[in-house]
């Protein structure tokens, strides 16, 4: 069976985030717990497993795999996986619904996905304490599952170094910290995501952030077409879009690793 290693939101080789991709040659899903084989055995913060489809609504059926467990919604494996796929507009029936992926002839990917507004939380002193870092504002991300943390710049999400067995008891997804940017127009706010608990120390590149970040710095900056920077160690640009209750995120993909799965 074919695999690969796709860096997604990535503009060269090892730059982004990596994803694994499995394009299924069948029309269901194979045994669970080979699918978390092959998940833990690839090691990248997620794994996508796909199928086609026959249905009116959708053209493929996806799940997305963490090294420990499975989730909801994720952008950069989406991609990765509309890489694979092909040019077009492409349908995915998802646990968040379905989501559509369109690869653009100039080789752009642009996700459609559902918005989750931040909504305001009370700062936990413990997450300030787990991140080495003073709070400004907590919000909940509804069906996301995350917790977003705004911090006093750009310098400081930089430069964070979180205790991340402190971080994996916080009952969430992931915890997104976030600051507005100090570059000159070259992206307007930056992030990071850390996600101990689903078996991801730190992710590189997380577009289902995104869907969070969007709309919490549309409001503070009055614009609805903005640019992210996830500050990771291999860095990765979301080109976002906010319409109504929808945000398209896009970026690119490279190919790094093509082969066949034996197992």
């Amino acid at each position: 069976m074919r695999i690969r290693i796709i860096d997604a939101f990535a503009d060269g080789p090892f730059t982004g985030n990596p994803a694994g991709v499995v394009l299924l040659d069948r029309d269901d899903w194979p045994d669970e717990q080979w699918m978390r084989d092959v998940a833990m055995e690839l090691n990248q913060a997620e794994t996508a497993f796909a199928h086609p489809l026959t249905q009116d609504d959708a053209d493929w059926a996806l799940r997305w795999l963490t090294p420990v467990s499975e989730v909801d919604l994720c952008g950069h494996a989406t991609l990765a996986a509309a890489h694979a796929i092909g040019a077009g507009t492409i349908r995915f029936a998802t646990r968040s619904g379905v989501l559509t992926a369109t690869v653009k002839a100039d080789g752009s990917i642009t996700l459609d996905f559902p918005v989750n507004r931040p909504v305001p939380a009370p700062i936990d002193p413990e997450i300030a304490k787990a991140l080495g870092a003073q709070v400004q504002a907590a919000y909940t991300t509804g069906a996301l599952g995350d917790l977003l943390v705004e911090l006093e710049d750009e310098e400081t999400v930089r430069g964070l170094k979180p205790d991340l067995l402190a971080l994996s008891k916080v009952d969430v997804r992931g915890v997104i910290v976030t600051a507005r940017s100090t570059a000159n127009g070259s992206y307007h706010f930056v992030s990071r995501f850390f996600g101990p608990a689903v078996g991801v120390p730190e992710d590189h590149v997380t577009g289902s952030a995104h869907t969070a970040l969007m709309p919490l710095w549309a409001s503070r900056l009055g614009k609805t077409t903005l640019t992210g920077l996830q500050a990771s160690p291999r860095t990765g640009l979301v080109h976002c879009v906010l319409t109504g209750e929808r945000v398209e995120l896009t970026g690119r993909a490279v190919t790094v690793l093509d082969g066949q799965l034996l197992a």
